[in-house]
Order: structure tokens, then sequence, then C-alpha cells
């Protein structure tokens, strides 16, 4: 796994981990959070590492089904392009009005 799509497993579990179920909140958190290997986990579960690694894939298919349907990561991540924007065009009104514009457009 590259550290971007870590990264970015980490951030879909920030905003779903409440749709998934209480076991695949826990093995997530063991796994990214926690740095538990899946032979650690299997181990506190007493299930096999194949069992570990089917959940995990699962929720992380969840996770992104979640994003594909809600949107939410990608409208934060909008969001702070948006906001870094504004920062670097502090002192130039018309700039400042084009980003705040796309902003009110962005949820109609």
């Amino acid at each position: 796994m590259t550290v971007s799509s870590f990264v970015r497993m980490n951030q879909l579990f920030g905003f779903y981990q409440s749709l998934l179920t209480l076991r695949q909140q826990e093995m997530l958190s063991l796994y990214y959070e926690e740095d538990y290997s899946l032979a650690e986990i299997s181990e506190h579960y007493q299930i096999s590492r194949q069992a570990v690694h089917d959940t995990i894939k699962r929720s992380e298919k969840a996770l992104e089904q979640y994003e594909e349907n809600l949107h939410l990561l990608e409208r934060r991540l909008q969001r702070e392009q948006w906001l870094d924007a504004l920062e670097e065009q502090i002192d130039n009104k018309a700039a400042i009005l084009a980003i705040v514009q796309q902003l009110r457009d962005y949820d109609e």
C-alpha cells in the first residue's frame, strides 16, 4: 500500500467509520491507527489471518463506496484548496471574490 492510499484510507475512515459495523471499526482502527499487523489482529480476535484480511478489504471497499456516493472527503479537500487560495490572494480583492463565488456555487 502506498503512502497516499494509506492516508486516503485514514481520511475515509475518519469520515465514515460510524457507518461500519463495530467489528469493522475495531479492526480498521487496529490496522490503520495502531499499526497492528494482520497476524496481531488475528491473534487478538482469535480468528484466521485470512478472516482479518477479508474483513479489512471489505471494510475498505465499503469506505470507498460511501465516498463515491456521498463525496464528503472530496468536498472537504476542495474547500481546503479554496481556503488555501484565499490565503494566497489575501491582498487581491477580485481573486477573493471569484473564489467566494466558487464556494457559493459549489453546493448548488
